[in-house]
């Protein structure tokens, strides 16, 4: 039986740089937690494509200037680029801008469904989250609360 290798992201930037430079899109795995509830590690994936134009609500793959790959919604502009947030994070990124940029996300692959961003549903979706952003942080930290609750109830 083959060995399965895992390969960084940092190895395969050039080979998806290239891929979206020629025009084709690139499938990658979620991982982390910042894009819960929608995006779940081991499970989700998405359809990423060169970023022509970039908008409120775009999920974006890009690189921050410390060299980490983020995946994140667009939620904002101003003079110093975009304003991006994880789903599942209240605190806002300042300061992208298109130099770091990679892609735009254009299909999510979710629980074994493909989704279009452009589909009605995600829309309706994405309009909550934005609009919830101020509330975000004492939602995320009540339902960490009652994750814990529930892991401490179910382990007696």
């Amino acid at each position: 039986m083959s060995e399965i290798k895992k390969i960084s992201l940092e190895e395969l930037y050039p080979i998806i740089k290239e891929k979206l430079e020629q025009g084709g899109t690139v499938e990658i795995p979620v991982t982390g937690t910042s894009m819960l509830p929608l995006l779940v590690q081991g499970r989700d994936s998405v359809v990423i494509s060169s970023a022509n134009e970039v908008k409120i609500n775009d999920i974006i793959f890009y690189r921050r200037d410390d060299g980490h790959f983020v995946l994140h919604r667009v939620v904002g502009t101003n003079d110093k680029g975009y304003i991006l947030c994880g789903d599942n994070q209240w605190v806002k990124e300042h300061g992208i801008t298109d130099n770091n940029i990679i892609g735009v996300v254009v299909k999510l692959k979710v629980d074994g469904k493909v989704f279009s961003t452009d589909d009605e549903k995600y829309m309706k979706y994405c309009n909550r989250q934005l609009k919830n952003l101020p509330y975000r942080k004492p939602i995320v930290l009540l339902q960490s609360k009652i994750r814990a609750i529930k892991r401490k109830v179910s382990s007696r």
